[in-house]
């Protein structure tokens, strides 16, 4: 049976042969105390099961206006139009029609429980290659979001191009996803059961490099990687020597007038539940009040997108050398191997993973 994405993500039990980090709500990235102090409340019909393959909920939310991918029943959304606060807006967009009236039926149970005046979510049914069949036009959102969906997309180029063209110039998108040691085989990629599992949908995670500077975001930001194991033997069997990760990047749509070198950046401690240190990425931690040199992609990023009234930011820095895009020799190395994160944060234990005490081992 192939499952459809709102199936995957909203199924009420667990998926067949996974029991797996893929499979678990927040596998794919810490959570946030201030994220999951405040928890949206679920109406009695609200699914009471959730199968996305990690927590897609960044920082610095206020106002913001939001486009969830692949929605399904609304939970993020709902979690989400908590945190952008009346202000801001959510919007959820799912291609089945079932899960969409479902999430609409909870909006004024949500609304009322905020104390919110009018809705600020909307949900519409649609595909996420064909954004603007659903009425979604140019530079309209601050952040798209996306979880253990693209995966079942055919066209993940399209999926990406349509995101960069709706978030604003410095929006980000942030997503987790599965991924591939290397390009699957025909036959992996045709086998039903592994595409309803997410795995033969899986994109090669060089391939995300290549695809994403192709649309015209900046170079991926690796956030951070959970493992996929597969519990069953006859799936083993077919998969062979293939390996997948769960795991969270986030892409920003920089404009040219932001890219003006390497750069010294001070955080100043003002997000809220981030106020000691703001964990980034693999690569960048930003610990309040501390210079830290970052290489241009990253000042880039800093200065266009919300964060930029977060940091103070100086051209130059002691690293001006400081290496661009993936894993270039310089004076540091970023890590943007999902399996190479993921084999350093295991090696170092969990106090060792963003947003843990250290960090991954030679990366910050």
């Amino acid at each position: 049976m192939l499952w459809s994405t709102s199936m995957r993500r909203w199924w009420p039990g667990k998926p067949w042969g996974l029991p797996s980090a893929a499979a678990s709500p927040w596998a794919a990235a810490p959570l946030d105390p201030h994220t999951t102090g405040a928890p949206p409340p679920r109406s009695a019909q609200h699914p009471p099961r959730y199968y996305g393959c990690g927590l897609v909920i960044p920082e610095c939310l206020t106002s913001c206006r939001i486009l969830d991918l692949g929605s399904g029943s609304g939970r993020d959304c709902y979690l989400l139009s908590q945190l952008v606060g009346e202000r801001g807006h959510v919007t959820g967009i799912d291609m089945t029609e079932g899960q969409v009236e479902l999430a609409k039926k909870h909006i004024a149970y949500h609304m009322d429980k905020f104390g919110y005046q009018k809705p600020n979510v909307e949900f519409l049914q649609g595909y996420m290659e064909k954004l603007g069949d659903a009425g979604l036009a140019d530079d309209s959102y601050d952040i798209v979001i996306s979880n253990c969906v693209i995966n079942l997309a055919p066209d993940k180029r399209a999926v990406l191009r349509e995101a960069y063209r709706v978030l604003k110039p410095g929006g980000e998108m942030y997503f987790s996803d599965i991924y591939s040691n290397k390009q699957l085989s025909e036959a992996i990629r045709k086998h039903k059961v592994l595409w309803g599992e997410c795995l033969a949908g899986a994109l090669y995670w060089k391939d995300l490099y290549s695809i994403a500077e192709e649309v015209g975001f900046s170079p991926p930001c690796l956030v951070t990687a959970s493992p996929v194991t597969i519990g069953c033997k006859e799936l083993e069997d077919i998969i062979g020597d293939y390996r997948f990760v769960s795991a969270t990047f986030r892409l920003f749509k920089v404009p040219g007038s932001s890219r003006a070198g390497p750069g010294q950046v001070i955080y100043n401690g003002g997000i809220v539940g981030h106020e000691r240190e703001l964990v980034f990425d693999a690569n960048f931690t930003f610990k309040e009040g501390e210079a830290v040199d970052v290489d241009a992609e990253m000042a880039a990023i800093l200065r266009s997108s919300r964060f930029a009234g977060e940091f103070l930011i100086r051209a130059g820095g002691a690293h001006a050398a400081a290496p661009q895009g993936c894993c270039r020799k310089g004076v540091k190395e970023k890590i943007c191997d999902p399996f190479q994160l993921l084999e350093r944060l295991e090696a170092s234990g969990p106090a060792c993973r963003p947003g843990g005490t250290c960090g991954p081992s030679g990366c910050c």
